[in-house]
């Protein structure tokens, strides 16, 4: 819902009512990539707003987290089978969260919680085209098949875009590597390296946009870093209209 930008400002404790209008008028605000003019209206789950250059900070009651999720969790809330499910794993964090995206019940890694709908979505949403990168421990390995990655191959009657692709080891049949995809079709990465005439052992996301997995330990969580949701606004805020003469 668009409020005045004065009205945000104040009630995500920036400033004042006052001293926000004195910062817009100053030129510090602006919105979706533009200069933001007082008396400015703006809604702040799904425009972006920077003071200074600086995302607002979220609402009191939106929590961002990331998991490492083990293998042998399905990626719900609760699952009918009943297997083990992610929530299991971040119901200490205090309050009710969604996973953003999947991770299929045999892989593992980086996966996103948050209970910001807004920020869910834009998230998942497919014009962003999140980098997604992944390590990858394959058998039946050959250089062939690696080269293989590499050729355009169609998925669900979609042509995905050539991911990167970087090996790390390869040892008689078996190969581990790291690859970049920006789509996520079901079991995508399984998908490719059968075509490839490889066998996926072991599936870790270690990447997402410009998060990284790094050192956190199999089935724990944490939350994200200011630093971090800084970047990831910045990265989804939309491009000013270039100028023409």
């Amino acid at each position: 819902m668009k409020q005045r930008l004065q009205k945000i400002l104040s009630d995500r404790s920036i400033a004042s009512r006052r001293k926000a209008e004195e910062m817009i008028r100053s030129g510090a605000v602006s919105v979706n990539g533009q200069t933001a003019a007082l008396g400015d209206s703006a809604d702040p789950d799904t425009d972006l707003i920077l003071v200074n250059g600086v995302p607002l900070p979220a609402p009191a009651g939106y929590i961002y987290l990331m998991l490492n999720k083990p293998r042998g969790f399905v990626t719900t809330l609760s699952d009918e089978k009943g297997r083990p499910d992610v929530s299991q794993l971040v119901a200490d964090c205090g309050q009710r969260v969604y996973p953003i995206g999947r991770l299929d019940m045999d892989s593992e890694g980086l996966l996103l919680f948050t209970n910001d709908g807004a920020f869910a979505n834009e998230m998942m949403h497919p014009s962003h085209e999140v980098q997604k990168t992944y390590r990858v421990q394959v058998s039946s390995f050959s250089q062939e098949g690696f080269q293989r990655l590499h050729a355009p191959v169609s998925l669900d009657g979609y042509t995905i875009k050539q991911p990167q692709l970087r090996l790390i080891a390869a040892d008689g049949r078996k190969g581990t590597f790291e690859i970049t995809i920006h789509e996520g079709r079901n079991r995508q990465i399984r998908r490719m390296c059968e075509i490839a005439g490889m066998q996926v052992i072991r599936l870790k996301r270690i990447a997402e946009g410009t998060l990284a997995l790094g050192n956190l330990p199999t089935g724990k969580w944490r939350y994200l870093t200011g630093e971090e949701l800084n970047k990831i606004f910045t990265a989804k805020a939309p491009q000013p209209l270039a100028k023409h003469d």
